[in-house]
């Protein structure tokens, strides 16, 4: 596949000699007569040094190369392709050549794109970084991977995409075309994350501050192509990644019912999500839904809300089966279940019937959560109150047993001192004088 810097081709002969080559080859393959073919056509052309006009006879003959032998493709495609690139023109002929190597190659139906992807990989290493055709032969690179399925050729490059578009300096409309193409071969190719990032990607290059443009159809068409693979996946369960777009949020007024969905499993709960549908019985099956997933999403989601909204961090398990509507012996499979989604973290404990949340996030934040943080707090700073007050009156019993033992001390020093006044204690001339004046 492509890389970001030039490659040189190496081709002995100049452009006369290559140009006659190239087009007695075609010639050969056309089985026709010199004389009346392409060589003669150009003759006079190359004569007269008019290499664009040669270039414009080369390449209109060119199709014919698609039905050339399999060792012998490779090199006539990079022929020409070599040829055109040193046209100031290169512009005019290189989307011909772009179309033909769209078509299959007849001399080698099972290596058909891998042949074809090779040359315009030649072709996209051959043009200057800065070169805005860079960009049409990557969506003809791109068109080939939709129609081989040979994504693996494809995602290495995807990484050096942004610094391409730079380089080429496309304007939103291209980029768009460019990024919702790129999502189209990601899901062909069954990467469903990819080509949902890629569709985001699409929805963030319309102008925010234009309601006609929000709101346009290919818009709403992008919205809910990434609202469905969002809804469709069985790992994604954030959707603010959708409600803070523009286009997405315009579908409340051209596409109602998309956004109650998108509001309800993005904020909502099981239970609403069951109105909608006793409200909307056959919207599932219009859109392509699967109804199965998004119930399984919908417990999954409420139960994560249930942990995040739980001040005591202890969840039994008759609560959590009310909330979810399962029977209580299904508790601990859903809690498995939404562990291992990574909403909640937690353990069980059987003995309690009880789900101990460690952590969990919120699906949205906003003033209800607020309030539900401004509620913890206030818990946690009594909690905190009440174990000061302890140690303070622990610390303080422990000074005034310091202060007791200390008097205890002091008081018995003193007695044993009075207990040996007048008591002299030495040889003779110190004994223990008594008597009476």
């Amino acid at each position: 596949m492509a890389v970001d810097t030039v490659t040189q081709v190496f081709v002995d002969g100049a452009f006369e000699d290559l140009a006659d080559e190239l087009a007695g080859y075609i010639d050969n393959v056309k089985k026709v007569d010199e004389s009346e073919g392409t060589r003669a056509e150009i003759k006079p052309l190359l004569e007269a040094n008019q290499k664009d006009e040669v270039l414009k006879k080369l390449v209109t003959a060119s199709p014919v190369l698609n039905t050339a032998p399999e060792k012998e493709f490779t090199a006539a495609y990079n022929l020409l392709v070599y040829l055109v690139v040193q046209s100031p023109n290169v512009n005019i002929f290189l989307p011909k050549v772009c179309e033909n190597l769209s078509r299959p190659i007849t001399s080698s139906p099972t290596n058909s794109s891998g042949l074809s992807l090779s040359v315009l990989t030649t072709l996209f290493n051959l043009l200057q970084p800065d070169n805005q055709v860079r960009y049409n032969v990557f969506q003809a690179t791109l068109r080939m991977v939709k129609t081989s399925g040979l994504y693996e050729m494809l995602r290495p490059q995807l990484k050096k995409l942004d610094i391409w578009i730079e380089q080429w300096d496309i304007d939103e409309e291209d980029q768009r075309e460019l990024f919702g193409h790129i999502a189209e071969v990601a899901e062909d190719a069954g990467e469903e994350e990819e080509a949902y990032q890629f569709t985001l990607r699409a929805l963030r290059t319309f102008d925010p501050k234009d309601a006609g443009e929000i709101s346009s159809k290919e818009a709403s068409d992008l919205s809910i192509r990434a609202l469905k693979s969002a809804l469709s996946s069985n790992t994604h369960f954030d959707f603010q990644d959708l409600t803070s777009l523009p286009p997405v949020q315009a579908l409340s007024d051209s596409h109602p019912v998309y956004a109650e969905l998108l509001e309800i499993v993005s904020e909502k709960e099981l239970e609403d999500y069951n109105d909608f549908l006793d409200e909307h019985d056959d919207f599932l099956d219009e859109a392509g839904l699967d109804n199965s997933k998004l119930h399984r999403k919908m417990r999954l989601l409420t139960l994560a809300s249930l942990a995040a909204s739980t001040n005591s961090r202890e969840l039994e398990y008759k609560r959590i089966a009310k909330a979810l509507q399962v029977p209580d012996e299904d508790v601990e499979m859903w809690v498995i279940d939404v562990i291992r989604a990574g909403l909640v973290e937690g353990k069980l404990s059987q003995q309690k019937q009880m789900f101990l949340v460690h952590r969990t996030t919120y699906r949205v934040f906003g003033e209800k959560q607020w309030r539900e943080v401004a509620t913890r707090l206030d818990t946690w700073k009594e909690s905190l109150a009440g174990v000061l007050e302890v140690v303070r009156r622990e610390r303080q019993a422990a000074e005034d047993q310091k202060q007791r033992e200390q008097h205890d001390v002091e008081r018995k020093t003193n007695g044993q001192s009075g207990m040996g006044a007048g008591r002299r204690v030495g040889g003779r001339d110190n004994m223990i004088e008594m008597g009476t004046d």
